[in-house]
């Protein structure tokens, strides 16, 4: 059932799940999130493949390795780290992170192998009552920016992208050698093994886009570039387990796609998962904002989440570095995270309805 709260005359309204994406190592953070009144957790894997690659893709050093011996998309290791957060008054409610599945993504030899760790997480997922699973087609690699210090208002910094920067990127592979159809094939193959397990799990994958939402960087496809790709995505397995993470800066940035007009049309069959942020600029040079001065009428797509009866999970994504803050985590220091869930507690009042105060 969809979460809800009660207005002050006794009206039943839907809510998003307000949540923080964090990695299962307590940290003192974690108490300022919940003074901040989120206790809902979007989680990575201890030693999962976003959790392992997402600092290293922006030159920045990672996490390391999971020493417990657990695999980390087993059910152990989710009901382990489950625990932990809750063990500190956290709920985790999805997971942004899966098994490594590059093969899968690239259509290479192997694949199944991992198509069989993927579908063990989603059954674990099941079993534990986590319904949402983020998941990418970035192969080798995770996002991609040029600029991790980029100065705003304040002094703030920011991670930005130029892409005539990233031609001093080293390559991923040579040229050529990966094609759109290639991993298109390859995405087919994917859905049509895990969704049925989805389903049957009760779990809702949403894909993530590319970031940047450019056709090819660093010599690899990027395919979840456009709108269009998106709903091509939802035609090759119609379901409510196929879905959208809907990131609205990388939609932002895919053209003249107008971001409240695109949430009504995907609906909450198609959106499973919100990242709430914004950016200004194109996809080929752009910059990370503060949630209040980006590009986008933010107000307006929360106004459109709650014409649709969005109550999924919405998490602030990619947040400046502020003032004291050492920046050795990019997008994902402490202060930005405070004040994204203030403002998104603000316009989701302003929009959804103010529950009653008990």
């Amino acid at each position: 059932m969809a979460p809800s709260a009660k207005t002050t005359n006794g009206e039943v309204i839907l809510m998003i799940q307000l949540s923080e994406f964090l990695a299962p190592r307590p940290e003192p953070m974690w108490t300022l999130i919940k003074q901040a009144g989120v206790n809902n957790v979007i989680a990575t894997l201890n030693g999962g493949e976003q959790d392992q690659r997402m600092f290293a893709s922006v030159g920045k050093n990672g996490f390391g390795l999971d020493e417990s011996g657990l695999v980390p998309w087993s059910e152990a290791a989710l009901k382990r780290d489950m625990n932990i957060f809750a063990d500190h008054g956290m709920k985790v409610i999805g997971l942004e992170d899966t098994a490594p599945m590059d093969k899968v993504r690239l259509g290479l030899p192997g694949r199944d192998e991992q198509i069989e760790n993927i579908i063990t997480q989603i059954k674990a997922m099941g079993n534990l009552g986590l319904p949402t699973l983020c998941y990418n087609w970035m192969a080798l690699t995770s996002w991609a920016r040029t600029d991790t210090d980029v100065v705003i208002r304040g002094g703030a910094l920011v991670t930005g992208f130029r892409l005539s920067d990233s031609k001093d990127m080293p390559p991923l592979v040579e040229p050529g050698e990966v094609t759109d159809e290639q991993m298109w094939d390859a995405l087919q193959y994917f859905l049509d093994a895990v969704v049925p397990v989805a389903e049957e799990a009760g779990v809702r994958l949403g894909m993530h886009p590319n970031d940047p939402p450019y056709p090819i960087i660093r010599n690899l496809p990027r395919l979840m570039r456009s709108a269009e790709a998106f709903r091509r995505l939802r035609a090759m397995r119609p379901s409510p387990s196929n879905a959208i993470t809907f990131c609205q800066g990388n939609f932002a940035l895919m053209g003249d796609e107008d971001l409240p007009t695109l949430i009504r049309e995907f609906g909450v069959d198609g959106i499973a998962f919100v990242h709430f942020r914004d950016v200004i600029g194109t996809a080929t040079d752009f910059r990370e904002t503060f949630h209040d001065e980006g590009k986008t009428d933010l107000p307006e797509c929360m106004r459109a989440y709650a014409e649709i009866g969005f109550a999924g999970p919405m998490r602030p994504d990619h947040v400046p570095t502020m003032h004291g803050e050492t920046n050795a985590r990019p997008g994902y220091e402490t202060l930005g995270r405070l004040f994204a869930i203030g403002y998104i507690r603000g316009v989701e009042q302003a929009a959804f309805g103010r529950p009653a105060v008990t």
